[in-house]
């Protein structure tokens, strides 16, 4: 596995990668892999030709009050478990090198940003887009592999791509679980004991809903009000939002007809974890 730190090395190792007429896939992640990330990695391997995973935590997506300096790195343990899988390249990039001074250049998706997880992060996605357009930029990738648990940031990258007329397949998988149910996140790691059990209760919610419309509940905001019960129950548990929304277009729906997202993001200690689902009523 190479190892690429420079705007240029990575130039020159895709340049070199479309020259041999190789398929290149691109894991754009902030490091701290867990098994989510390694299943994005195992699927470009077994699609492309080529996969390079980039680790970069990202500043422009942060708020100023939250957790960029304490965000969980573990560069040795990451570069072990790519080089196991067979990684063609990782990119680890600085800050200074991706934002030089001066840099003052933002990809904006809007409506579908202002929702949800845009709400109470209002940095994140103009933070998020900008980033990935710059390494599909420099990747120049045919393949780009994202987790659903971000369903939200999922379908605000197949905007942009749509929209700016990317030739990049944006290829979502789905959100993988420990075995209470508990979605996995590099911010797992803030939870104590006891928040852990408090976490689970996320996904119990989550089950709950989806139980209730396979039941014949229809009413958004009686799964909004018995989800909220099932979190609020916990008290180390502060909801930023509950949601069931259209999931392409994020907007709240009253009555559940047809496909919908349910959604939630729930500070629990010093994580604020997110976790969805799709349902379908007839």
């Amino acid at each position: 596995m190479k190892t690429l730190k420079t705007l240029s090395e990575m130039k020159a190792w895709s340049r070199e990668a479309h020259q041999d007429g190789k398929t290149i896939g691109l894991v754009p992640t902030m490091g701290y892999l867990h098994e989510g990330h390694l299943s994005l990695v195992r699927k470009s391997i077994s699609t492309c030709d080529r996969t390079v995973v980039s680790i970069f935590v990202n500043p422009r997506q942060f708020g100023p009050n939250e957790d960029l300096d304490a965000y969980p790195r573990d560069e040795e343990s990451d570069r072990s478990k790519l080089d196991q899988l067979g990684v063609d390249a990782l990119f680890l990039p600085t800050a200074d090198e991706m934002y030089p001074e001066g840099f003052q250049t933002y990809v904006h998706v809007e409506e579908i940003t202002d929702k949800l997880c845009g709400k109470s992060r209002r940095e994140l996605f103009r933070g998020v887009t900008t980033i990935v357009l710059k390494l599909f930029h420099l990747v120049q990738p045919h393949s780009a592999f994202f987790g659903e648990k971000d369903r939200q940031q999922l379908e605000v990258i197949r905007k942009m791509v749509d929209d700016l007329n990317l030739d990049i397949e944006i290829v979502g998988l789905p959100i993988i679980r420990e075995l209470d149910g508990l979605a996995l996140s590099s911010r797992n790691q803030y939870l104590g004991e006891a928040e852990r059990e408090t976490a689970k209760s996320l996904h119990e919610a989550l089950q709950q809903a989806q139980q209730l419309v396979a039941q014949g509940e229809s009413s958004a905001e009686t799964l909004r009000s018995r989800m909220r019960s099932i979190i609020e129950r916990e008290g180390q548990a502060q909801v930023d939002y509950i949601s069931v929304c259209d999931p392409k277009r994020f907007e709240e729906l009253e009555e559940v007809r047809g496909k919908a997202m349910i959604a939630l993001a729930v500070h629990v200690g010093k994580a604020r974890l997110i976790d969805n689902c799709l349902i379908e009523r007839i």
